[in-house]
């Protein structure tokens, strides 16, 4: 199953929008780790801000809370999943490098944009993929490297 893990993302407006993507591109089930905003508020109902971005793709997506992202990860471990984050890191290497092994068995994690991944999530991931910054910026927004990546990586 392809699926994607994230990891303590703040921005329900992000969060929505990587339902979107996800969908476009043929992800099946999302791990929504830590802070990380779900589709539902505290008291079970949808919430429109996150509805009004996502635009129907949490009706689509398979998608799960997780206490930590390790645990989602360990999880995933065990089910075989190849696991991949994308963040910047002294270990990472190009995005367009990464070789998958079965595409429809792969994990894409990616992190808060502030501080990033921490070192013991990163430790679970099998690569780390970089998308090469150009300009004075160091990162894109997490929703816009999150596309970038996976259709890169899927080879869509």
């Amino acid at each position: 199953m392809k699926v994607a893990v994230l990891d303590n993302l703040r921005s329900v407006y992000n969060v929505g929008s990587i339902f979107r993507t996800a969908n476009a591109a043929g992800i099946e089930k999302l791990y929504l780790c830590g802070i990380t905003p779900t589709p539902l508020d505290k008291k079970g109902r949808r919430r429109s801000d996150f509805a009004k971005v996502a635009l129907g793709a949490e009706d689509n997506l398979l998608w799960e809370y997780w206490e930590t992202t390790e645990g989602a990860l360990e999880d995933l471990r065990a089910k075989e999943h190849h696991i991949i984050a994308l963040e910047q890191d002294t270990r990472a290497i190009d995005y367009k490098a990464i070789v998958i092994r079965d595409k429809a068995n792969v994990a894409f994690v990616i992190g808060p944009e502030v501080d990033g991944m921490k070192p013991e999530t990163l430790a679970l991931c099998d690569q780390i993929a970089e998308i090469p910054m150009l300009g004075s910026k160091e990162s894109l927004n997490v929703t816009i490297a999150f596309g970038i990546g996976v259709y890169r990586m899927l080879g869509l």
